[in-house]
């Protein structure tokens, strides 16, 4: 069934910002829309006031900026792949910024300073791409880039594991594993400040080359004789995804399977191009992640649920039911 893409992007950015505002108002504290809507008009009580400006909103932003880059990156990668499959990860970006967070824990560089760990976490992300293009060379080749991010993401999950095992004490250990699982829990205004800025440049360098991707669905052979520069697209894309990812990843965690499965729940809505996926994916990504974030706090648990925890629960059966749907070429 498909929809007018305006009537989508509509419909899908409505979603979004009825999940942040359900972010507002949901969590172990109850809170009343009238205490709310006083705290944002700056009338609200001491209580309201820390609970909404200083622990929810910031998180619910988070929530709205990680998951619209990573169903954003996820598009980008499958058309710019060609692959149904393909996700962040698969250019060992995630991976390479997970092990810079884990250098700063493992370190202690965050017990000197909290804004230590998403900085190295970017440069990590950033360094794999230098990486990534030193590997593929000037090949145009998907398989290519493929490979190389292959290598690297097996690279940086290696080191990873390397730092639990040689972790100093098991609080360190603990530390680590707990970052790994992905959570936006005690996420502040100076974590939207260092995620945004990346967030929004990753972005606008992947929505760039939409048409680029819509050629590539032809093949590079097709693409070039369209007169698109693979070589430039390649760099903007790869850019986006080491600089947005890289971000978003440095203040969450690992935050797996949304990247995945997003653009295949928008892609039926769709005339199914690459370029028509874009937008519709990072505004479903948003929705999703901000809801999933409010999950964990509902569940009843001992402690909270760590995000990445539930979006791998919710993720599985999503993918599995729409493969099953689906049962046809991509």
């Amino acid at each position: 069934m498909r929809v007018r893409p305006a009537i989508l992007s509509l419909i899908l950015a409505m979603l979004a910002i009825m999940a942040a505002l359900a972010s507002l108002l949901l969590g172990p504290v109850t809170l009343s829309f009238g205490r709310i809507a006083a705290t944002i008009l700056g009338q609200g009580d001491p209580l309201a006031t820390a609970i909404v400006l200083e622990l929810r909103l910031p998180r619910a932003l988070l929530g709205l900026g990680v998951g619209g880059i990573l169903g954003l990156a996820g598009a980008a990668m499958q058309g710019f792949l060609r692959n149904p499959l393909a996700e962040p990860s698969v250019l060992g970006t995630s991976n390479a910024a997970s092990l810079g967070a884990v250098a700063a824990l493992y370190f202690g560089l965050y017990a000197w300073h909290p804004l230590a760990l998403p900085v190295l976490a970017i440069v990590s992300a950033l360094a794999s791409l230098a990486l990534l293009a030193l590997l593929a060379g000037r090949s145009e080749s998907a398989l290519t880039l493929i490979l190389a991010g292959i290598a690297i993401g097996t690279l940086a999950t290696a080191g990873v594991s390397l730092a639990l095992n040689l972790s100093p004490n098991p609080f360190a250990a603990m530390e680590i594993a707990t970052w790994l699982l992905g959570s936006l829990e005690n996420r502040s205004y100076d974590h939207v400040a260092v995620a945004f800025p990346c967030i929004v440049t990753g972005a606008i360098l992947l929505m760039w080359d939409g048409r680029a991707l819509d050629a590539l669905t032809l093949g590079e052979d097709g693409a070039k004789a369209l007169g698109v520069d693979l070589g430039r697209t390649r760099l903007r894309l790869l850019l986006g995804i080491a600089i947005g990812v890289g971000g978003a990843v440095a203040v969450s965690g690992a935050i797996g399977f949304i990247g995945l499965i997003v653009p295949h729940l928008v892609r039926p809505l769709t005339d199914r191009s690459p370029s028509a996926i874009l937008l519709p994916s990072a505004l479903a990504g948003a929705a999703l992640l901000t809801c999933a974030d409010i999950a964990v706090r509902l569940i009843p648990t001992s402690s909270e649920l760590k995000l990445g925890v539930v979006t791998a629960f919710l993720g599985v059966p999503v993918f599995l039911l729409h493969l099953l749907r689906e049962r046809r070429v991509w």
